[in-house]
């Protein structure tokens, strides 16, 4: 049964409010179809009284009166409005409430701490692979922190000081001074070593919210990074150190103008890098990874689910976003699954005569490239090399990090030497000499396995090799008829033949034909 949805969230933080309109398809899976956001920061409108001024109440109702018509726009009735440490810390939160929803029919759910922390761990646990983790979502008002252990979540702590209340306690111009940023870093050390649970435990530390994915941007424009996008980025501790040396030293007016980092994130962006940089001292980790997905993402993830159980799987992620990926350029499930198995089936075969040497891993890659196989032809046949290199390599694909991403798109995408070079040159700094010729092997032999199944029926059913006298004898066992695949097998033998260094010659095993 095939599910259909459009829905919407209205995150109202204490920077932002956010409204994402989303599309779910079964096959196809989630997509944003806009992202609108409005730095309201409305944590600054909190009085010492403890009420918010009537000044940020009418800042949320315009925001949100706009949000409405954008929503009538697209269509969309299925919206889902959540509040978090700015409404949650007002004292007159009932009230304000109750004005969004008399004056624009909008019900607020004010989420509890321990909601905040659940959403934004869901966020991650479905998006990324890492199996254990420390996660920290620092917004304006509150910075969640969770420990997961094999994608379970243990523990979740709340702690009531965020990014713009950061500013607002330590900060008296625009930016940190020297002896502001040691002020603010002694009180966030301190709120940290209370929780027993992230010290020295040692796992990655995952940023989730925009204050991390700006730090992962301005990092890539330092580097002149290759890839797009910062969802799967890896950053170490003396990374941090080092940016934080970096931004320490501007002034506000250069921080606005810097690429990578939004303007309204300059006054923030070094508040919130202490924090991480500190949250990793007391992890005692040097992993900082980063996601797109987060607090709005599970919450929509969860609304999914309860309608479609199947349509995400935290164990394992990528196999999920693959299938959805081969669905929405018109690769059907059958002949997916058909070339996964003849690849896993011919690297088995290659390992047994030891053309290659068996690793678990390598066959792991071999099966996410066989998945996603040259997905470019269906944007145009020709050019499918360089259509299936650059949809893998540039969009956030859930369940790889930055370099098993351009591991998967030069498997993904071989056709030969020549574009493998091509296609890997930017990355070559990132793999080793003997990684490189086995991922261009790997490569070369999915190609000739992709012969197997070019007219997409599930024709050939089994692969076997064998050593004589004359080189390599390949036995394929049929189920249909196989021209098709006899032309193509034949043309791209080469590829193969040049790994392995000796001649194949095919024959085809009949007796499962259908006549």
């Amino acid at each position: 049964m095939q599910t259909k949805m459009k829905t919407a969230i209205i995150d109202i933080g204490s920077n932002t409010v956010r409204l994402v309109i989303y599309d779910y398809d079964t096959r196809e899976g989630l997509h944003e179809l806009g992202n609108m956001k409005v730095v309201a920061r409305l944590r600054t409108h909190i009085l010492p009284s403890g009420e918010m001024a009537e000044a940020g109440i009418d800042l949320l109702e315009h925001t949100l009166q706009d949000f409405v018509e954008m929503l009538e726009d697209f269509s969309v009735s299925d919206v889902r409005v959540v509040a978090t440490a700015a409404i949650r810390q007002a004292t007159n939160r009932e009230q304000i409430m109750a004005r969004m929803s008399d004056k624009l029919g909008l019900k607020i759910d004010l989420l509890s701490e321990e909601q905040e922390a659940y959403y934004g761990f869901l966020g991650v646990a479905y998006s990324l692979a890492t199996p254990s983790a420390v996660t920290i979502d620092i917004g304006g008002g509150s910075t969640e922190i969770t420990l997961f252990k094999d994608k379970e979540l243990c523990y979740s702590h709340s702690f009531p000081f965020g990014t713009v209340s950061l500013k607002q306690m330590f900060v008296k111009g625009e930016v940190l001074s020297t002896n502001e940023q040691q002020k603010l870093n002694a009180f966030v050390r301190e709120q940290f070593a209370q929780i027993e649970w992230i010290t020295n435990c040692g796992l990655p530390v995952i940023g989730i919210g925009g204050s991390a994915r700006n730090i992962a941007q301005v990092h890539q424009q330092r580097k002149n990074y290759g890839l797009t996008g910062v969802h799967g980025y890896e950053m170490t501790a003396q990374d941090l150190r080092k940016l934080n040396d970096f931004l320490g030293n501007m002034t506000y007016e250069e921080l606005k103008q810097l690429d990578g980092l939004s303007s309204d994130r300059a006054d923030i962006i070094v508040p919130a890098l202490s924090v991480f940089r500190i949250l990793l001292e007391i992890v005692n980790t040097t992993r900082f990874q980063l996601t797109k997905k987060g607090l709005r993402e599970g919450l929509v993830m969860e609304r999914i689910l309860q309608k479609d159980p199947t349509a995400f799987d935290k164990y394992h992620v990528f196999d999920i976003h693959a299938k959805q990926l081969a669905a929405e350029y018109r690769r059907s499930d059958v002949e997916v699954a058909n070339l996964v198995q003849l690849a896993e089936k011919m690297y088995d075969e290659c390992c047994r005569l030891n053309f290659f040497t068996y690793v678990e891993e390598d066959k792991e890659l071999i099966r996410k490239a066989a998945k996603v196989f040259a997905i470019g032809e269906y944007i145009e046949l020709s050019s499918s090399s360089q259509h299936t290199f650059y949809l893998i390599a540039n969009q956030a694909i859930d369940g790889l990090d930055h370099v098993e991403r351009i591991k998967v798109a030069l498997l993904a995408s071989y056709k030969n030497k020549d574009y493998f070079s091509h296609f890997v040159e930017p990355f070559e700094s990132w793999l080793e000499e003997d990684e490189l010729h086995k991922l261009r092997d790997f490569g070369a032999m999915l190609k000739f396995a992709y012969a197997f199944t070019v007219s997409k029926r599930g024709v050939v059913q089994d692969i076997t090799l064998t050593r004589a006298a004359d080189g390599v004898h390949l036995t394929a066992k049929l189920q249909k008829n196989a021209a098709a695949e006899k032309y193509q097998a034949e043309r791209h033998k080469k590829h193969l033949e040049r790994v392995i260094k000796e001649d194949i010659h095919i024959y085809y095993n009949e007796e499962g034909l259908n006549k």
